[in-house]
């Protein structure tokens, strides 16, 4: 397979060079892992390399771009800049390179630089921020998810002690709907010790004040790991990423819309070979996509993905894109569930098969140019629950994978149509309108048959769209409701 420049959609920069051999793999997969960091689970919501720096060394020995026709201001030039600080460090970061980054380093810095990313001082959830997420729009979401969690736990034989984890909490809100919902339940409860990964200091703060968190008085010696104690007298802990918690005891881990916010890798099928589409400044000193003329880290990535695809996709396949830290995260989690037990929830809205195109960027609920003032819009791209199925089951044995299926049909098993059931026989009519919505909005397809409001505010059912997917140690059964 052969690498060169081509298409026509985006700016093209010419060059030859031959393939690195497959003895170069191991190089690549380095130079992958130094070329971007994730400083966010959730990073993401996003994970895995949350406050690692980026690494310019190795990228700029794998990359070579023609930059003979971009602009190039004068080193001293004093005129004035509109630039964030976000654009200033990414346009500083391609200059130092001498060359462009990867979509996936500028996804990376966009969602979570640890000065400037849009996740990191900020609270982007809900109706006054940039998108909602289901366990913002009804707690009938958390406590089904607990429902979930309570039969693995019993399925696993009851352990009196298990790390509850979760990937990318968000303001808290899921957690605190399971702790509530489950509270009554003392055996369960009192067997938890709740673990956040997240490393953004607002969003932790948040969580801290949802969970109702009364700050340990002998908390934990290790100074990068916060301990505190929820409401309903559950420890929890917060950390930058999953390999931070201790091994040893029977894990659940719950990743709902994280996936979904680990940078992505884009390639095109040029006339010659695939080519990954890079991020380069453009002589306007704006942000613009090109090729790149050889190969590159994630290059390694594309052609496991393609060893993977079902031959039905090729004919259509022009387009690809992939997510190396979603694979890589799937065999850190299987590795943990291997050892020490337990299975892992991953709830995201995607496909189960290959993902051309899916990027995008949402501001203020609308959607806006992924590369339009970055780091002021979300950006999320549609997770290939295929992938994550492969590389589980190539990391290890020890472990079986489920689904995925629809969120409706995940929530509906555990029993979210009497729950919402129960919850309309004593409530208020404003309140009962609110239950309605958001059932709808959690298991229904398309707009709400029932609303009578305003037509830019009819609920968008998110019951098909969405996916879950569960991964388990064999020595557990089959979870509910996979069986």
């Amino acid at each position: 397979m052969t690498f060169f420049v081509g298409g026509s959609d985006v700016e093209i920069c010419h060059s030859s060079i031959p393939v690195r051999k497959k003895s170069k793999e191991e190089m690549l997969r380095r130079a992958l892992r130094q070329c971007y960091s994730l400083h966010r689970p959730t990073v993401p919501r996003h994970y895995r390399r949350f406050c690692s720096s980026s690494s310019s060394e190795t990228t700029a020995t794998t990359i070579s771009i023609d930059r003979s026709t971009l602009y190039n201001p004068p080193e001293h030039a004093h005129h004035p800049t509109s630039d964030s600080e976000l654009v200033k460090h990414l346009k500083g970061i391609i200059k130092f390179r001498g060359g462009p980054i990867s979509l996936g380093e500028y996804m990376s810095e966009v969602l979570t630089n640890p000065k400037a990313g849009y996740y990191i001082n900020r609270d982007v959830f809900g109706a006054e921020g940039d998108f909602i997420t289901s366990p913002e729009v009804s707690q009938m979401f958390g406590e089904m998810v607990g429902v979930w969690v309570m039969c693995l736990w019993q399925q696993m034989g009851q352990p009196q002690r298990i790390n509850l984890v979760e990937l990318g909490p968000g303001r808290g809100t899921l957690m605190a709907d399971l702790l509530r919902g489950a509270s009554k339940f003392k055996n369960f409860i009192e067997s938890l010790h709740v673990h956040l990964v997240e490393c953004s200091p607002a969003l932790q703060k948040l969580q801290h004040q949802n969970l109702k968190c009364v700050e340990e008085e002998n908390g934990s010696q290790d100074t990068d790991v916060r301990t505190a104690r929820s409401l309903f007298g559950t420890p929890v802990s917060w950390h930058a990423m999953l390999e931070q918690i201790p091994s040893g005891l029977p894990t659940i881990i719950i990743a709902h819309e994280f996936f979904d916010a680990l940078p992505v890798h884009q390639f095109q099928k040029a006339s010659r070979g695939w080519c990954e589409k890079m991020v380069d400044v453009a002589e306007d000193s704006s942000f613009r996509f090109v090729l790149s003329p050889q190969p590159t880290p994630a290059t390694l990535y594309l052609l496991k993905r393609l060893k993977w695809a079902a031959p039905e996709e090729f004919p259509e396949l022009n387009q690809i894109e992939i997510c190396p830290q979603a694979m890589e995260l799937t065999q850190t989690i299987v590795d943990r569930i291997s050892s020490d037990g337990g299975g892992a929830l991953i709830i995201d809205y995607g496909m189960n098969g290959v993902i051309s195109n899916s990027l995008q960027a949402i501001r203020k609920h609308k959607f806006v140019n992924l590369l339009d003032n970055p780091g002021s819009a979300d950006l999320s791209a549609y997770v290939d629950f295929a992938s994550i199925r492969h590389s589980a089951e190539e990391a290890s044995g020890e472990v079986c994978v489920h689904g995925p299926i629809t969120q409706s049909q995940f929530l509906g098993s555990l029993g979210i149509n009497f729950r919402v059931e129960a919850l309309l026989q004593n409530c208020t009519e404003e309140q009962a309108e609110t239950l309605r919505t958001g059932y709808w909005r959690l298991v229904g397809d398309g707009e709400a048959p029932f609303w009578e409001g305003p037509d830019e505010d009819v609920p968008i059912g998110m019951g098909t769209r969405y996916q879950a997917m569960a991964i388990v140690n064999k020595n557990h059964g089959v979870p509910v409701p996979f069986q």
